[in-house]
């Protein structure tokens, strides 16, 4: 077991303040409890009510639910209460196009409050959502309205020419509601305006009631080879929600908070929508590309307490350097997390040096639905690692059989099923559904990790990203963090290329900081400072310097996709590689 070291922290006062004595004595039943879920008599639920309805008729009615802000600066404020109404409204403006329980309504719009309060009124109705990336090419979104059998669609002029050329192959989409129409644009057969709608529609709407397991949102996984998967959640996912947030994003009433995720990714949806709401919290919503100078500037103008990123983000804020931030004011930031690729230890370092703040790495899945595995306010961070599982889970690491390996040994990170927000369908395909479950009945989450002594996870890869050399495994993630320890090193992507003589070798691709030429003394120096920090076995023979690396929207780097496109296969899935 290697030598780690350890960012202790002061003792919490509020939250999840001791992790040990809460995971041993933690029941689900609590969370229901504390949602007033058992109050209810007729056991009918919905999500929306507990999000926002629910707050609406309280204290909160006249508190910021949702702080905007558009690229061009444009920016508006919604109550809880005004959030009712606009959504109430929009679910009465759906039900007058007859979507009913259990159609499958998409939204394929930039980060527009549209979004948000579309995608509460989709919930309202009891009908199930399906948000996609404003980024999506045609032949992505068709997959996605194709597969769901959408009926109705929601977009703008501007991304409906995308739809445009892939509507003949459409024809169970009925409806395509334009948001920010302009007055010239010449509605279509299916088209109805957005807004002439709303303006039609009363602001009071009488809840769709539905059970714990009716399915409310649909989003689409990017597949190895074949199709996306439509990974679907239940409105019993709440529960995972609500307490998570609470916990592991550690907000409280005060907070003004800040996901900077796509809804469009799960993140966006379940921490950027649904998580705060469901706590009764003030969320932010930037609809604006990444700018280090603008992001820093909208912690400091609106305060943001608790922020919620990705490691790739993070990575391209310590490019920008440390200079920069010192001219914002961040004081009001008292936690950051981090989600959506490994956090490298590197990074968790200048955080705590910039921001005098530990980044709380998450892992978690779009199949998972939750945070599973985090780091706790409570507890040490030991950077690099995943954390320890979240209270009301149960994590292990198994061998191809299913059975379980003790601390130290890699294998399969797996999950024992039963979690509220666990995945209930792979949409139309319950053949991939069952493989999730297909190793002794755990759900297999395909990547491969270890466990420590102490009951800390540490990453280790993607199944099929772990690199077979020489005999010896080798995980991506680990020569990717000690390549960016580098002073020369932006960015790091790490895959195994085939050898004959050692079946695989490790190749690193490169983005160098700015002041950094390529050259073959800078590769050797590389190799020689991996070489001192890993195994012999374990450094890249091979360097190629890039531009830039492919990653997903959500900001994981595309292992697979340098693979490919470095052996001449074919590339696979790529909807959801960033623009």
């Amino acid at each position: 077991m290697k030598n780690v070291e350890i960012i202790n922290k002061k003792p919490v006062l509020t939250g999840l303040m001791d992790y040990e004595k809460t995971y041993k004595e933690f029941s689900w039943d609590t969370i229901k409890k504390e949602l007033s879920l058992t109050d209810n008599s007729t056991n009918k639920v919905n999500i929306a009510y507990y999000a926002i309805d629910k707050n609406a008729q309280t204290w909160r009615k006249n508190k910021v639910a949702l702080y905007w802000e558009g690229a061009d600066g444009t920016c508006q404020k919604y109550t809880f209460l005004e959030l009712k109404k606009l959504s109430d409204r929009c679910a009465n403006m759906l039900r007058s196009l007859g979507v009913k329980k259990g159609d499958r309504v998409f939204i394929f719009l930039p980060r527009l409050p549209e979004l948000y309060v579309s995608l509460i009124a989709i919930a309202k109705l009891g009908a199930i959502a399906g948000p996609m990336f404003s980024a999506f090419g045609p032949d992505a979104v068709r997959d996605r309205l194709q597969n769901s059998e959408a009926k109705v669609l929601i977009t703008t002029p501007e991304l409906k020419e995308r739809v445009d050329t892939v509507l003949w192959e459409l024809p169970k989409l009925e409806r395509i509601i334009l948001v920010n129409n302009k007055e010239e644009y010449e509605l279509e057969d299916r088209d109805v305006c957005y807004t002439t709608l709303m303006q039609d529609a009363t602001d009071t709407f009488g809840m769709e009631w539905v059970e714990m397991e009716d399915p409310f949102y649909i989003l689409y996984t990017s597949g190895t080879t074949g199709k996306s998967k439509g990974i679907t959640h239940v409105h019993n996912d709440m529960m995972s929600q609500y307490i998570t947030t609470k916990w592991a994003l550690d907000l409280r009433d005060d907070d003004v908070y800040w996901c900077t995720a796509d809804p469009g990714w799960v993140t966006g949806t379940v921490y950027g929508l649904w998580g705060p709401w469901l706590n009764g919290i003030s969320s932010y919503v930037f609809d604006g590309r990444f700018d280090a100078a603008k992001w820093y500037e909208i912690i400091q103008t609106y305060k943001i307490t608790v922020w919620y990123t990705a490691p790739t983000a993070l990575r391209m804020l310590m490019k920008s350097g440390d200079d920069l931030v010192k001219n914002y004011d961040l004081s009001s930031l008292r936690y950051i997390c981090s989600v959506g690729e490994p956090l490298n230890p590197e990074v968790i370092r200048w955080g705590l040096k910039v921001y005098g703040l530990p980044i709380h790495d998450t892992w978690w899945q779009t199949e998972t639905g939750a945070i599973t595995i985090a780091n706790y306010p409570c507890l040490p961070i030991k950077p690099g690692s995943m954390g320890k599982p979240f209270p009301g889970t149960r994590a292990t690491i198994i061998d191809g059989k299913g059975n379980e390996l003790p601390a130290g040994q890699h294998g399969l990170l797996a999950l024992q099923p039963g979690w509220p927000s666990m995945l209930r369908a792979v949409w139309g395909d319950e053949k991939r559904y069952q493989e999730y479950f297909s190793i002794n009945g755990w759900y297999a989450t395909g990547d491969t990790a270890y466990r420590d002594e102490d009951g800390y996870f540490w990453f280790v890869g993607r199944a099929d990203d772990v690199i077979n050399t020489s005999g010896h495994r080798v995980g991506p993630f680990e020569v990717e963090s000690a390549l960016l320890e580098h002073r020369a090193v932006a960015e790091a992507g790490v895959i195994g290329k085939p050898d004959a003589e050692r079946g695989e070798i490790v190749k690193a691709f490169v983005v160098l900081r700015e002041g950094f030429k390529t050259s073959g003394e800078l590769e050797e120096e590389i190799k020689i400072f991996i070489k001192h920090r890993l195994a012999a076995h374990a450094y890249p023979r091979e360097i190629e310097f890039c531009a830039n690396l492919p990653k997903t929207r959500s900001g994981k780097i595309m292992r697979r996709l340098l693979k490919a496109r470095d052996l001449g296969l074919p590339t696979g899935d790529i909807s959801t590689l960033e623009d």
